[in-house]
């Protein structure tokens, strides 16, 4: 079962609606109890760093999230702020994150003279970094759609999947072992969007 979290923070219509269209079965989870019986979990995610991890602190998230993906090794995907909250913290926040990948969250630093805008909003490239179940590299040139201010920033370079170009290069993706992240929103990205949640899915 696919279960997308209902922890108050995200965009779980459109996330629950792209997961039936790839022929996944999906349910909303309320309950963390309910994070035992599952065998896929999505984190979506819109807003701040730290009223994100207050939201899985205050309902008593983290704990049995920590359970399912680091001792019982469930697949996890983060998307836009549900990817931030996997790192160990945020340039945006105080609060440290579940630091399931090595890295933190940084601002964008584009230069003042440059005509490009912050939030980094709207469809842009990505360049796969590594071979991946995720993303394939066969289709040519995949685009995705980002809405973000903020980007995660891998100590561990291996952990990149792809990288995307603002201003410069930053982690468009990333993974480690059964935990995945990605900025942008695959449940807005089309046919690449469609094909990425596929392939999770079929994980």
């Amino acid at each position: 079962m696919n279960t997308v979290l209902d922890y108050g923070v995200g965009n779980l219509a459109s996330v629950f609606n792209i997961l039936q269209r790839v022929g996944g079965k999906v349910k909303i989870l309320k309950d963390r109890a309910e994070l035992k019986a599952a065998s896929k979990i999505i984190i979506t995610g819109v807003g701040a760093f730290d009223h994100g991890m207050s939201s899985l602190r205050d309902g008593d998230w983290i704990e049995a999230l920590n359970e399912a993906v680091l001792v019982r090794k469930v697949p996890v995907l983060g998307i836009c702020l549900g990817m931030q909250l996997m790192c160990k913290s945020s340039e945006e926040g105080k609060l440290p994150g579940l630091g399931w990948i090595d890295g933190e969250v940084k601002r964008f630093k584009i230069p003042l003279d440059s005509n490009l805008k912050i939030p980094h909003m709207g469809w842009n490239t990505v360049a796969i970094a590594k071979t991946n179940p995720l993303i394939v590299t066969d289709e040519g040139e995949q685009r995705f759609y980002f809405v973000h201010s903020y980007h995660a920033v891998c100590n561990n370079p291996q952990d990149v999947l792809a990288i995307a170009h603002h201003g410069y290069d930053f982690t468009a993706a990333f993974s480690h072992e059964n935990i995945f992240g990605v900025q942008f929103h695959p449940e807005k990205s089309h046919r690449f969007g469609m094909a990425l949640m596929k392939k999770f899915v079929e994980l």
